[in-house]
Order: structure tokens, then C-alpha cells, then sequence
């Protein structure tokens, strides 16, 4: 399964990629974690659904300065073949 995702609050400046990047790795999910223009955090996300669904609930709790407000999730097409989870810039 991938799913693009979404996390608003105070995401960004408060070490919430490397949080993501390590909590995926641990998970064994591949994808990609950046910051976005508008204050968010956006996490392109792949591997077992129900795996996903204990990462969503990490990040809902985040690194300890974070405060996460909304998620939203989208499911996507598997359409490249994603290696590893990285932080973008």
C-alpha cells in the first residue's frame, strides 16, 4: 500500500523528518519525508497496511517539541518502486 500524507502543527523546525526517517526505517516502510512551503510536513509512504497504521500513530505523537494537529492521508498507485525512506529537501 502508499499513501501520501499530510501532518500539520508544528512540524517543521522541531527535528519532525529525521523523527519520521527513523521511525520508518524501524518499520521497514520505504518512501520519503519533506517540508512544505505552507508550515506542513509531507510523507510519501510504502509497505503493509497495517504497519502503516502503527507509523501514522508515531507520528501523531512526533519528536518531543512537535505538535501534531491534523493528518490527512491519501491512498496512491504504486507506480515507481521506492528504496529505502529519505528526507527531502
Amino acid at each position: 500500500m502508499r499513501f501520501r500524507i499530510f501532518l500539520s502543527g508544528l512540524v517543521q523546525g522541531v527535528g519532525f523528518r529525521a523523527f519520521t526517517q527513523r521511525v520508518a526505517e524501524s518499520y521497514g516502510l520505504r518512501g520519503w519525508v519533506r517540508n512544505l512551503p505552507d508550515g506542513r510536513v509531507e510523507v510519501l509512504v510504502e509497505g503493509d497496511e497495517e504497519v502503516i497504521s502503527h507509523f501514522v500513530k508515531d507520528l501523531w505523537r512526533g519528536p518531543r517539541l512537535s505538535r501534531v494537529d491534523k493528518i490527512e492521508m491519501v491512498r496512491e498507485e504504486e507506480d515507481e518502486p521506492l528504496h529505502g525512506f529519505d528526507i527531502r529537501y
